[in-house]
């Protein structure tokens, strides 16, 4: 298969640096689906001519792409799309809503949902130690495929949440549909080995790590809404962010 040309429009008026427009426009095509993963990219001659740009341009929109998971290199065989990775962005979002805006078929299976007295999510919830918390553990798929272990603690006035909501929409959909709206979160991300649990859930083989995430996310108010402890599947899972300088 040859080389998949993506229209790319540069902004040469634009702050924003020449290589990082080039290489939001080719991540939105391969997060969109219009790139497939496996398909060829054009090599870096080819899009400088193209659009004019310099070839250390293209390489470093290119080499963001790799960084992010996004892009392969191989030496003799070129530059080809990864293969598929649920990539989200470093913004208040549910793996649910990332899948969907993907183009993925999010599946939700709950594994448990009970009320429990948790001192640790009590307290990210501001709440007291023997407050009566909605737990609730799901494996979050695309298709058929396991992606995440997901544990979250809800307030009590949350307790009549069921099981068909959570299968149906994420987490914050039900939660929206309830006039709730997390706003700002306080998350913590590391990786580690997977527990006999998350390595059944994940159906991991090997020695490979989980990526894992705790977030306590408030609404507009500064109210705690949910505490979350969260795994993924290193492999088919990453976290992508932007930064700048202070």
């Amino acid at each position: 298969m040859g080389a998949q040309q993506v229209n790319i429009v540069v902004d040469r008026s634009s702050p924003v640096p020449l290589y990082h427009q080039l290489a939001e426009q080719l991540s939105r095509a391969i997060t969109s689906g219009r790139l497939q993963p496996g398909d060829a990219f054009e090599n870096e001659i080819a899009v400088a001519e193209r659009l004019r740009i310099s070839r250390p341009t293209v390489r470093r929109a290119y080499q963001e792409l790799v960084d992010q998971g996004l892009l392969v290199r191989r030496r003799g065989l070129g530059t080809t799309v990864a293969n598929r990775k649920v990539h989200r962005k470093f913004e208040l979002t549910s793996l649910y809503d990332d899948l969907e805006r993907a183009g993925r078929e999010p599946r939700t299976r709950v594994l448990d949902m009970e009320l429990v007295t948790d001192e640790v999510a009590a307290a990210a919830l501001d709440l007291a130690p023997e407050t009566p918390l909605l737990h609730m553990a799901r494996i979050r798929c695309a298709g058929e495929t396991p992606l995440a272990l997901l544990r979250n603690w809800l307030p009590p006035v949350h307790s009549d949440l069921t099981r068909e909501e959570l299968e149906r929409h994420g987490l914050y959909a039900a939660l929206r549909d309830r006039g709730v709206k997390p706003v700002v979160a306080q998350q913590s991300i590391g990786a580690r080995m997977p527990t006999t649990l998350e390595r059944r859930s994940l159906a991991i083989k090997g020695p490979q790590p989980v990526l894992t995430m705790t977030r306590m996310a408030f609404d507009a108010g500064g109210n705690a809404v949910e505490y979350g402890d969260h795994c993924y599947r290193a492999e088919d899972y990453t976290i992508d962010l932007m930064v700048d300088e202070r």
